[in-house]
């Protein structure tokens, strides 16, 4: 707990704040208020426990003041240390009180559901921390008074207040906050202004959570300081128990799980050993470190799943070996699968469908890969990049990251839109009602063109070509000239030569085929669509 090095535990918190200061900038749903409330009771948590064990290091100090050669020295210290203590209290009990003040103004708690009736409630949070607008009264203002307070408190009484870098404020404005003050919107804001307008009741919470906790990581480190000055932080091994500590008790599927696992003292003269499910892990300064793949097989509702795990420490006490085990829960989230695709709804049938997929969750460590049935799957170049090409009326993509399966998706197939045929004359399209000049029936081109919606999603599959086609020259009902033609385009100088007024010109298309992402020829069943121009 020393002010140069922060704990495990004192890093997850600040992670959470960054967390909730991102979360503030957003404009929340039901879901990110659940997830404030569960941040919120995560730093609540964490906060009793430190409580309790700064509570243990003054019983050190007194322990070690009352049964050493007590001194004049070592009784300010123990003074000291007793009256950092009950000033953290004061103000948490403050902090506290503020807590069931914007409960209360929002409505409470609900018996049926256990959770706030009002979770936004940014109305109640304006009057309450801020006040009204001219005077600036709310709780927000007190309390900065009072975290200004404490923190010159702490420097007056800790021995060597530079050592520790104890700051001068932990209620910052927008202009003295490093990350408020790059932003035009937050920089000219007050603390009280920065931190609770505009926000939802349980962000609210959770702030006020957070300044708990900077109050007991600066409180620790004045402790420890205060410990050291009569050599409390030396542990008496007449009670020993085993702790764990993790950097974080959630965490999502594919991702690495860290956690130290130690005793509650530690001695250059004790070399612990260590296990972790059954394994020996090394062990450095006193602490064991575990890091394993998390994974889970069921999820609950909310996609999190309840796991343990169990290791061993064992040291040498008085010449007998002690074991002590330790038996840890942990919370596996759900990854959740983002694809991002133009035609993410359906697939289309034997196509190249190029689908990005990510998991947020697993961050840098992502490391897909696919696979599928119903169709054939084809990693591509980039991180998540994926080309399905379905064989069936369904496709299910399966996506695992580092060999731990995180999901699947599946998608409907569905058949790729027939082409329009259009017939052209020298360039224009034909009006069959209207018809063309005997003598102007020339060059004459038969396009297949794609639906314009399928041509923007997959424009590498949608190229079709007419590759056969038969047109007749008919006058009455009999036949006097006729043509196959391979290819879209072919002259009809002839057919014009022998044309009359009242004669007609019919086109049988025979066959269409697609150029596909492969640039492979595809048969197109389009039937045998034809046409009957009437020339003038």
């Amino acid at each position: 707990m020393a002010g140069a090095k922060e704990t495990p535990r004192q890093k997850m918190i600040g992670l959470m704040y960054l967390v909730l200061t991102a979360m503030l900038a957003l404009n929340v749903s039901s879901a990110i208020l659940l997830k404030f409330e569960f941040l919120d009771n995560s730093l609540k948590e964490m906060n009793n426990k430190t409580s309790a064990d700064h509570a243990d290091v003054l019983s050190s100090i007194r322990s070690t003041v009352e049964e050493g050669a007590t001194t004049a020295s070592d009784k300010r210290v123990l003074a000291s240390a007793d009256a950092v203590r009950d000033e953290t209290k004061k103000i948490i009990t403050y902090i506290r009180g503020i807590r069931e003040e914007l409960v209360k103004a929002s409505g409470g708690i609900s018996p049926e559901t256990g959770h706030y009736v009002n979770p936004t409630a940014d109305d109640a949070v304006a009057r309450t921390m801020i006040g009204a607008a001219d005077k600036r009264n709310g709780f927000a203002y007190d309390l900065k008074n009072k975290l200004d307070a404490y923190m010159k408190f702490l420097r007056e009484t800790t021995p060597h207040p530079d050592k520790l870098k104890l700051p001068n404020s932990i209620a910052l404005s927008g202009s003295e906050d490093p990350v408020a003050k790059l932003d035009k919107a937050q920089k000219n804001k007050d603390f009280a202004e920065l931190n609770f307008e505009q926000t939802p009741m349980v962000a609210a919470l959770a702030v006020l959570s957070q300044k708990e906790s900077e109050i007991l990581k600066y409180e620790a480190d004045v402790l420890q300081q205060l410990a050291s000055e009569v050599g409390a932080e030396i542990i008496k091994f007449e009670k020993i128990f085993a702790m764990a500590r993790a950097e974080s008790k959630v965490v999502a599927a594919g991702t690495k799980y860290k956690a130290d696992m130690f005793i509650a003292a530690s001695s250059d003269a004790i070399t612990p050993k260590m296990t972790f499910q059954g394994k020996p892990i090394p062990v450095k300064d006193g602490k064991g470190v575990i890091e394993f793949t998390a994974s889970a097989s069921n999820y609950d509702a909310e996609g999190n799943s309840k796991q343990t795990w169990k290791g061993q420490i064992t040291i040498n006490q008085n010449g007998r070996d002690t074991t002590f085990m330790v038996t840890e829960e942990y919370i596996v989230a759900k990854p959740v699968i983002q694809i991002q695709s133009a035609s993410v709804q359906a697939l289309y049938f034997q196509c190249a469908n190029e689908l990005n997929v990510q998991v947020p969750a697993l961050g840098a460590v992502y490391d897909p890969s696919f696979s599928a049935s119903g169709a054939t799957a084809v990693k591509g170049a980039k991180k998540g990049m994926v080309t399905l090409i379905p064989s069936a009326t369904e496709v299910k993509l399966n996506v695992s990251s580092g060999g731990n399966n995180i999901g699947s998706e599946t998608f409907k197939v569905r058949p790729i839109p027939k082409p329009e045929i259009v017939p052209l004359v020298n360039g224009r399209p034909i009006d069959v009602k209207r018809g063309v000049p005997a003598a102007s029936f020339r060059q004459v081109t038969i396009d297949a063109v794609a639906d314009e919606g399928f041509k923007q999603l997959l424009p590498k599959d949608a190229n079709f070509r007419v590759m056969k086609w038969r047109a007749y020259l008919v006058r009455g009902n009999a036949p006097i000239d006729q043509g196959e033609f391979n290819g879209p385009s072919a002259n009809l100088t002839n057919f014009a030569a022998k044309a009359s007024k009242g004669d007609r010109i019919v086109i049988e298309v025979l066959d269409v085929k697609r150029l596909n992402y492969q640039n492979r020829a595809v048969d197109v069943n389009v039937g045998q669509p034809n046409f009957s121009v009437p020339l003038n």
